[in-house]
């Protein structure tokens, strides 16, 4: 999976996530308050683009809905490739993302496992490891 590919999935999973929470009236305890920020940003990005409008509002009224994620991600990689001042803003929002839920201690939801998608790709990991 290529870097924008992947900071999409991250993205649509991020985007999923907050739409649950809101559902679920848990966005107070998520201990990353982005989500909202990065919904409002994709949603300034995609403005009067009826397609990925659609796909952002799909995703945010049916988070469960593995065609619209779909749909997203593509969406989303694709204004990404386009614009790569949004890129950068998309992957800043991401890594506060994955900074927050270090601190919070990665929490994860019975639901964002239901929705999960699985590649069977090569994975690269680079950086400083610390196990327990």
């Amino acid at each position: 999976m290529d870097p924008v590919t992947a900071v999409a999935a991250a993205g649509v999973a991020l985007v999923v996530k907050g739409a649950l929470e809101t559902a679920g009236q848990e966005a107070g305890r998520s201990g990353w308050a982005g989500g909202a920020r990065l919904i409002e940003r994709i949603r300034a990005r995609f403005r009067g683009n009826a397609d990925a409008e659609g796909a952002l509002d799909r995703v945010t009224g049916s988070p469960e809905d593995e065609n619209a994620q779909q749909e997203l991600e593509r969406q989303l990689a694709a204004h990404m490739l386009l614009d790569s001042g949004f890129e950068t803003e998309i992957r800043r929002l991401v890594d506060e993302a994955v900074a927050a839920q270090g601190r919070s201690g990665a929490q994860i939801s019975a639901a964002l496992i239901k929705n999960a998608q699985v590649f069977n790709g090569k994975v690269e990991v680079q950086g400083d490891w610390t196990t327990s």
